[in-house]
């Protein structure tokens, strides 16, 4: 069973038709006892970063450290992706995971904010989140502040500057893009981290 998880923020009802489309059994729960049993974790994000600090209050971030020690898949989509750093300058007084090392950073000025739309993917050939997915395919963004390109990064994308488009470490997956909002290409992503 794959835990969706809802702390007030994001879009998990979306993330959730997705899931059942692919025939993947899922359920969407705020609850730390059911985050620890399921077999996989998705963590949706939509929305201001701060709203992440919901996860220490209601007990899901010692549920989901828990099960990455048992290496339970995770992915974190968008807002969900950022959280998995140590913070962002969206938020400065909120703590991320810090899965990885690092901030997310507001993108340049010489962007127009927030980045919405379409947008094409440099994939990695060895990302196990991709497999089967075309080069340059296109998917669909909208955020403010961005990961900047590091070890972890299994794809990523041009706006303004070079950023990360997702991220790939062991069992633990993020992408900044929505992939339940990017049509066929999204609904690969999604059902090549439920086999992972």
């Amino acid at each position: 069973m794959i835990a969706i998880i809802d702390y007030g923020a994001g879009n998990p009802v979306s993330v959730k038709k997705a899931l059942d489309w692919l025939g993947h059994n899922c359920i969407i729960t705020p609850d730390p006892t059911i985050i620890r049993s399921a077999s996989r974790i998705v963590l949706p994000g939509v929305g201001h970063f701060s709203a992440t600090q919901a996860l220490a209050k209601l007990g899901i971030c010692e549920a989901i450290a828990d099960s990455i020690d048992r290496e339970t898949p995770f992915l974190g989509i968008c807002v969900g992706m950022q959280w998995m750093y140590q913070g962002s300058e969206e938020s400065p007084q909120t703590s991320g995971m810090g899965m990885f090392p690092g901030k997310c950073l507001r993108f340049p000025d010489v962007a127009k904010l927030p980045h919405v739309g379409w947008n094409q993917l440099e994939i990695a050939s060895t990302s196990r989140l991709f497999r089967d997915v075309p080069q340059l395919s296109p998917v669909y963004f909208t955020h403010s502040y961005y990961v900047p390109v590091d070890e972890a990064t299994v794809a990523s994308c041009e706006y303004g500057r070079n950023f990360s488009a997702a991220i790939e470490r062991n069992q633990i997956f993020g992408v900044q893009f929505h992939p339940e909002k990017s049509g066929a290409v999204g609904l690969r992503v999604l059902n090549n981290f439920c086999e992972t």
